[in-house]
């Protein structure tokens, strides 16, 4: 028998997102979003309220990497949406799944313009811009079903963002949906590339003689079926950021997240055949305007649109990573890895010098980057935000087994990620030691944060590298011709501030107190902070 109950439309909403698994959600109450936090007790849903939207986008996007489901935010209407918009940006730019849940104006009160409380001219508008789809609802069951065509997004094509607005009075209207409306729906699975291009594309790596393979972010639900294809060709495989882990970073095929660099890029240049996997081949991934293969290019990937962005591609596989991969494997049949001690000595080759290069473009961030990577503990999350020590040298220097384990955003680029995102991966999996590795004008964005982390009780270490300013920034003026302007910063006593905020904070000056510095703070919990002054800690590495 149907079973109906009375309850509002923001309840129906937060029950229809718990039945699809979301037991945790970011963001902050506010006077007209209050309906989407009633229900939250009730159904067994975690708030986590950040300190400013944005975090909570960031943060909704760091656990969302860790489960794999959407990051959920709930923001009140006209700021607290638009505060959040950078983490939309961010979700649309990088592909991942995010929902943001917003009340808007009555319906008829539409372009208003008479002054109610968050008037905004047009936050539809706005969040729509931004996200892949904006929808304003007008009904209790049209609000259901837009959660419901939000993961079948999330479920069959590339993942981004989605918006959905509320009209605060049908936000706040009873409802008697019966429960079979709000129960989750099973979706098709993605779509299998057709068996032409299967054959096609395994004719051309079965012919190879010196394969390699690109993995992008698209890859990362692929782990298992990407590394057996890899061994069957015994073909070095380089990643971009979003998919740094895909293969385990030890794996002799490993050519880690090197793309940025020349010598990385030359694994995917040289080839004879280069298979890319879910990449769309961006600047922001490359460092230079296109890859520019010199081989024959196969490309996996959802969309049809991106099969030849970026690159010439001479065969394309439209559809699942995953079920493209295990096709090409099972199309090449069984065999032994052409060369596979030989791919193995590229790589090798390879890292040494990547090692070399990155030393050479940044050996200041290099040096210190090996030396927090030798620092960290094994298996831990290290989230990082648009800072020198990240790109100049973390990501290119630490060696991480599975992917996710270093959030970032490679192509938005925004400042104040981190923090955040390290809290929401920490809350998504408590077994996995929990880092964050910034410079001092990108923590400056989201230091706020710092109360979140205690207030939830959550354990995060953050090691900030003080530069002195926007370091980055400074040198394009002295690029340019211009003389420094802003980007010297002053800076606060950083340990100080964590232990204000009810954390602890230390400081390290050389690589023995790093290491003792990370192994107390893992050992204590709670919030962490280590301040490392970069010139200082440069001196004593050099003395």
């Amino acid at each position: 028998m149907e079973t109906t109950r009375k309850r509002t439309t923001g309840w129906v909403v937060m029950e229809a997102l718990r039945a699809y698994g979301i037991d945790t959600v970011f963001g902050i109450p506010g006077t007209h979003n209050l309906e989407f936090y009633r229900p939250l007790g009730a159904l067994g849903i975690r708030p986590v309220t950040t300190r400013h939207e944005q975090g909570a986008g960031y943060g909704a996007d760091g656990w969302s990497l860790q489960t794999g489901k959407p990051g959920v935010v709930i923001t009140t209407s006209g700021p607290g949406l638009l505060n959040a918009l950078s983490a939309a940006g961010t979700a649309y730019c990088e592909s991942r799944p995010m929902i943001l849940l917003s009340p808007g104006p009555a319906i008829g009160a539409e372009f208003a313009d008479i002054g109610t409380l968050h008037e905004t001219k047009d936050q539809l508008g706005a969040a729509s811009a931004i996200v892949e789809w904006g929808r304003r609802v007008r009904t209790a069951e049209e609000a259901v079903q837009a959660v419901h065509d939000a993961f079948e997004l999330f479920a069959t094509t590339r993942p981004r963002p989605v918006y959905i607005e509320v009209p605060l009075d049908v936000l706040e209207q009873e409802t008697e949906l019966p429960d079979s409306a709000l129960a989750p729906r099973d979706f098709a699975a993605p779509v299998a590339p057709d068996a032409a291009s299967v054959a096609a594309a395994a004719e051309l790596l079965a012919a190879a003689q010196s394969p390699a393979v690109l993995a992008g972010g698209g890859s990362r639900a692929a782990a298992t079926e990407l590394r057996a294809l890899a061994e069957r060709l015994g073909a070095p495989v380089v990643t971009t950021l979003n998919a740094k882990g895909v293969l385990d970073e030890s794996h002799p095929l490993a050519a880690g997240s090197n793309l940025r660099l020349a010598a990385g890029r030359r694994v995917a240049q040289d080839a004879d055949v280069l298979l890319v996997v879910g990449s769309k081949l961006g600047e922001a991934e490359l460092w230079a305007p296109k890859l520019d293969a010199r081989g024959s290019v196969i490309r996996i990937d959802l969309l049809e649109s991106q099969i030849q962005k970026n690159q010439r591609t001479d065969v394309g596989l439209v559809g699942d990573a995953a079920a493209a991969l295990a096709a090409l494997t099972a199309a090449l049949g069984e065999g032994e890895a052409r060369d596979a001690a030989g791919a193995a000595a590229r790589v090798a080759e390879t890292l040494a010098a990547v090692g070399e290069e990155s030393a050479e473009l940044s050996a200041e961030n290099t040096a210190l980057a090996r030396s927090i990577a030798a620092a960290l503990p094994e298996n831990a999350i290290v989230a990082t935000d648009s800072s020198q020590i990240a790109y100049w040298g973390l990501l290119n220097t630490l060696r991480v087994a599975e992917p996710n384990s270093t959030p970032y955003m490679a192509t938005y680029a925004t400042l104040g990620y981190g923090l955040p995102a390290a809290l929401g991966a920490r809350i998504a999996s408590p077994h996995r030691p929990s880092f964050v590795v910034v410079g001092d004008g990108a923590l400056m964005f989201s230091m706020n944060e710092f109360i979140t982390v205690v207030e939830q009780g959550e354990d995060v270490t953050v090691i900030v590298v003080d530069n002195g300013g926007y370091a980055e920034i400074k040198q394009n003026e002295v690029d340019a011709g211009i003389a420094p302007v802003a980007v010297d910063l002053v800076q606060p006593d950083w340990a100080a501030v964590a232990t204000a905020f009810g954390g602890t904070g230390r400081r390290a000056a050389t690589g023995t107190e790093l290491a003792e510095a990370v192994e107390s703070a893992v050992a204590a919990g709670g919030l962490q902070l280590i301040h490392i002054d970069q010139a200082a800690f440069s001196a004593g590495q050099e003395a």
